[in-house]
């Protein structure tokens, strides 16, 4: 097999991420709390912007017309913004006007949905002040110019309150919000938390990479099924750390422009920038990178489905950054072809393949969990039928639930019955019952007068429910 310094480690960083067995997929550090003092005006705006500020006050978000003339208010920096040199407060510029840009924009549709309880219409234009910086440090880092996942609203957001504490996100603040209140911090923050076991991922795969026989092969699959374990172990408290009902309380502020014409119509013209609108999409934890690491690692990529909601993933590979893109084509390239399938099945390593459908059995429930997450955050809530990045929110989940369940139906049939390693009887009545509620389910959602209190009765009564 390949060493891992066949790999082009070096692409893996650029100062601010380090993908390696170290830092997985969080910052090489924590990001700055606050922008230098040169940028006191954009800070401040910042730290007035949420609906609950962090003294309890209420903020500009929670007065129509407050965050306009906000920013109508701000000098633009774009000639000071240009001379910055230090990733991390290129990052930490990046997230402010990122946030500034999403409380601008959607500012008249959160309005509306107080009203009417649907999202209204965006502004249509965003002002040169935030759209030239905003563009500038955009491209110093090599990204779209709107609010995203890694430098922004998420893993670039966090702060720790004791810093001898770790990621658990109960010691975890955020830099930039939207609502300021803590079902908007357990919600995103959880999102690191899970993230504090990805230098294990990316290790056993680098661990695998430089395997040479059936032991260390195993050895390596053993690491990637307690990191997947503990990722979906964290993952799990989303249900305590943000109230779903709560959710909608700072949404609307992470909507993407593309795939949302109902709110953004053809798009935003960035004044300055350019006279044609432009189309991004919103922040969304499908942006996260341990799913789809974990998929190209065990091949669960080769049972993707070719449709449109495939190609959604693929497009979201190029909202992240470049060093993590590297990071996931180099790994595709490495396993090519099922290798790692390919080489359990050809070597006839029983032990192997019985690691390899638990870990597939954790990707499942992550993205059922993630599918549960989706019918009471988003379909209890509100009836509109996108999703943050865009998509119909109904079926882009299934379509990847549907690829692991097939591939889990290859490898449990080269499992022995009379395995020492995993009961292969229980194994397959529980797929049955998996593929049993993804069907039940999507027939209770099938058009728009659909009960989301049955969906979770359903996934109770056949004891695959998340919480």
């Amino acid at each position: 097999m390949l060493k891992p310094n066949t790999l082009r480690l070096e692409n893996y960083t650029d100062d601010f991420f380090e993908v390696n067995s170290i830092n997985g997929f969080l910052p090489k550090k924590s990001p700055l709390l606050k922008l230098p003092e040169r940028y006191q005006d954009l800070q401040k705006l910042i730290d007035e912007m949420p609906i609950k500020k962090k003294d309890g006050s209420d903020g500009l978000l929670s007065k129509k017309g407050a965050i306009e003339q906000g920013v109508e208010s701000l000098s633009n920096l774009k000639d000071l913004v240009n001379k910055e040199k230090d990733v991390f407060i290129i990052q930490a510029l990046f997230r402010a006007y990122a946030f500034l840009t999403s409380a601008y924009l959607l500012a008249p549709s959160h309005f509306n949905y107080l009203q009417t309880k649907k999202y209204g219409k965006a502004h249509k234009v965003l002002p040169a002040q935030i759209a030239e910086p905003f563009v500038i440090v955009s491209e110093k880092l090599d990204v779209y110019p709107f609010l995203d996942y890694h430098y922004a609203y998420s893993l670039g957001n966090y702060i720790k309150i004791d810093d001898s504490k770790g990621f658990e996100w109960e010691n975890l603040a955020m830099a930039a919000k939207f609502s300021g209140m803590d079902d908007e911090r357990g919600f995103i923050m959880l999102h690191v938390d899970i993230n504090q076991y990805s230098p294990d991922l990316v290790g056993s795969i680098f661990d695998f990479l430089e395997s040479d026989e059936d032991k260390s092969i195993n050895n390596s699959l053993k690491k990637c099924l307690y990191a997947m374990r503990k990722i979906n172990e964290r993952r799990q408290i989303m249900w305590q750390a943000s109230r779903w009902k709560h959710y909608n309380d700072f949404r609307v502020f992470i909507m993407g422009i593309k795939g949302n014409d109902e709110i953004f119509g053809d798009g935003v013209i960035y004044e300055g920038v350019s006279d044609k609108p432009v189309q991004y999409r919103g922040q969304t934890g499908a942006q996260d990178n341990i799913i789809p690491t974990a998929d190209i690692f065990t091949g669960v990529i080769d049972y993707y489905p070719s449709n449109d909601l495939t190609k959604y993933l693929l497009d979201l590979r190029t909202y992240r950054p470049k060093c993590i893109q590297n990071f996931l084509e180099d790994i595709k390239n490495e396993m090519g072809n099922n290798r790692l399938f390919h080489n359990l099945k050809e070597s006839n390593n029983e032990e192997g393949l019985c690691l390899l459908i638990q870990i597939l059995d954790e990707i499942y429930y992550f993205r059922n969990g993630h599918w549960q997450f989706v019918q009471k955050y988003i379909m209890a809530n509100t009836k509109y039928a996108k999703a943050t990045g865009g998509t119909p929110i109904i079926s882009w989940i299934p379509n990847q639930i549907t690829a692991v369940l097939n591939y889990m139906d290859d490898v449990i049939n080269l499992i022995p019955h009379n395995s020492n390693f995993i009961d292969r009887n229980e194994f397959n009545d529980k797929l049955s019952r998996k593929r049993e509620l993804l069907s039940k389910q999507l027939k209770l959602l099938r058009g728009n007068d659909y009960n989301a209190e049955e969906v979770f009765s359903l996934n109770k009564k056949m004891s695959l429910n998340d919480d």
